[in-house]
């Protein structure tokens, strides 16, 4: 296969691709779960069976309504529910709205349309009343705000006694932090010790993100978690509906989340800062359906409270965008949900350069330029060997076609003349195609990069690119990226076989309709990429006349 036909194969592959899943996404769309689902857990010895069991369709109360506190930081505004003490909406001051930037992002929600909310509650046989979902709490305020000055602020709500068991809820809103401390205080009021089991879940619907990007890439919504044994695990929603959902039941470490394209949650059951909480014992996790709902959540064994005595336990929340710096903050291995596909090892080190770049230049839109044009420089040489092949053939064009007219219809002598040729001339016809073949890696890992990159998300350029993450209004970018491919073209050695020229001269018309669709961000980098090779093959096709005409001279020099 000669470069040409490589390049047609892998274009036309990705051209094919990301129209099947464009198509897909707009022909096929996801359905809201079926109302029978159901709900399955198997218990562990010394645990529960499940982390709740209330009857009918609403099977977490996700429908039980009470009063509601307002809490407002620097990065939030959330609001708890009396009822359960549930975390039942978040909106991010600092990331705006898919159809409105000024207007915060909902991460947690409870409309009509779409639910996604956080829930704790504890656990004991024959206890029933400890609090849960349905539990109401009290507290003495209604609203509070970080003021200046504060680096933190905490809501305590307090639930009835059961028993002689006293149990106050606090969340703790921390200054930059998209981490929330969820802390249980429990006072062991009977005669006996107390030993108790806490959960931790995320709960919410299939509905999908606004805003996602499909093209080239489907964005995974839906559960994940981590532990150190089994490292980085996604479980899609169509595995859960299944019963076919394959995560680790059971660890000493990690975190279960719920991933969307650019954001998280996830509850840290061994942070960055803090306790271990299944560090003793270890902690079960729950990936499942209940009713018209999927949850993912754990359940933990708080250690055992003495008569009398007072116990505690913390485990943060992580809500927020999939920032680097903030994942690799809040816990082992949260910077995974960043998805940078195959090529992470070389996606993550790309996304570092781009973001030092940021820092100093302030503009992600001229970082991204900045960025194409360093790697450009670093495989300048792999290029060079790449392009002076194809400008070497470019020469021998008008020999090949001398001899495809010499030899007719016999391909065998066309073929044996042109290996003769190459020897002669001493060019390599696979010169141009191996360290293409190298370079592509780096590129799909910008791809992703750039791809997963909430940094980018409302982030402007210049002029009418407003959003690096969404396609050009304007289509100046794809219509651009269109003529610079169009302009590579006619660099390239032209083909022995007629159709191979004319699906060269369609490529660019391929490119502009597929980029249409495409992150301008994206475009940016594939316009820059275009522009910095066209110079790099003019320079190099000058470079090779120079040299052939020296030699020439030289040769009339001699005689």
């Amino acid at each position: 296969m000669d470069t040409r036909r490589f390049i047609i194969f892998v274009v036309l592959s990705f051209a094919i691709l990301f129209g099947w899943q464009e198509w897909q996404r707009r022909t096929h769309p996801e359905l809201p779960k079926s109302e029978t689902a159901q709900t399955t857990a198997a218990g562990t010895a010394g645990q529960p069976a499940t982390a709740a069991t209330p009857a009918g369709n609403d099977q977490l109360g996700l429908f039980n309504r009470g009063g509601r506190v307002k809490i407002k930081t620097d990065l939030f505004e959330a609001e708890v529910d009396t009822v359960g003490c549930d975390l039942r909406s978040l909106l991010l001051l600092k990331h705006g709205e898919h159809d409105n930037p000024k207007k915060p992002l909902a991460l947690f929600q409870d409309g009509a349309e779409h639910k996604y909310v956080a829930q704790t509650g504890l656990l004991k046989d024959g206890m029933p009343n400890l609090p849960n979902y349905a539990t109401l709490f009290k507290t003495d305020t209604n609203s509070l705000v970080l003021d200046a000055g504060q680096n933190s602020v905490s809501l305590r709500l307090e639930a009835p006694d059961v028993g002689g068991v006293k149990v106050a809820k606090i969340y703790t809103f921390k200054r930059g932090s998209y981490v929330i401390d969820v802390k249980y205080e429990i006072t062991n009021g009977t005669a006996a010790p107390l030993s108790l089991f806490s959960y931790y879940r995320l709960v919410r619907d299939n509905s999908e993100p606004k805003g996602l990007m499909h093209v080239g890439a489907s964005a995974f919504t839906g559960p994940a978690l981590f532990t150190q044994e089994k490292k980085f695990q996604k479980i899609a929603f169509s595995d859960i509906d299944k019963g076919k959902a394959d995560y680790v039941k059971e660890s000493h470490d990690g975190w279960v989340a719920m991933l969307q394209h650019y954001f998280a949650t996830a509850w840290l059951l061994s942070p960055s800062q803090g306790t271990n909480v299944c560090a003793t014992t270890a902690c079960r996790f729950e990936i499942k359906t209940a009713g018209n709902y999927y949850q993912a959540g754990a359940i933990v064994t708080i250690p055992t409270i003495a008569a009398g005595a007072k116990g505690e336990i913390n485990v943060p929340l992580f809500a927020g965008p999939e920032e680097t710096s903030a994942l690799e903050t809040a816990a082992p291995g949260l910077e995974l949900v960043k998805d940078y596909g195959i090529f992470r090892v070389l996606a993550e080190p790309l996304f570092w350069l781009l973001s030092q770049i940021h820092n100093l230049v302030g503009n992600w839109g001229w970082s991204i330029m900045l960025l194409t044009l360093l790697i450009k420089a670093a495989l300048f040489p792999l290029a060079s060997t790449s392009y002076r092949s194809m400008a070497r053939m470019k020469k021998l064009a008008p020999r090949m076609e001398r001899l495809k007219a010499q030899h007719g219809e016999d391909r065998m002598k066309f073929q044996q003349a042109v290996m003769e040729l190459y020897k002669t001339e001493k060019v390599n016809p696979l010169g141009g195609c191996l360290p293409m073949l190298v370079q592509i890696p780096v590129f799909i890992a910008l791809y992703w990069t750039l791809l997963a990159a909430v940094e980018l998300r409302q982030a402007p350029w210049i002029l009418w690119i407003t959003d690096l993450s969404l396609a050009d209004p304007y289509y100046v970018l794809p219509v651009l990226m269109g003529i610079t491919s169009f302009v590579q073209t006619m660099f390239n050695p032209p083909a022995s076989d007629p159709m191979q020229d004319k699906m060269m001269k369609i490529m660019p018309v391929v490119f502009s309709v597929m980029f249409l669709f495409f992150a301008s961000g994206l475009v940016l980098y594939y316009v820059v990429q275009n522009l910095l090779t066209i110079l790099q093959q003019w320079y190099i096709t000058r470079s090779i006349a120079l040299e052939d005409k020296k030699v020439e001279l030289g040769k009339v020099a001699k005689t």
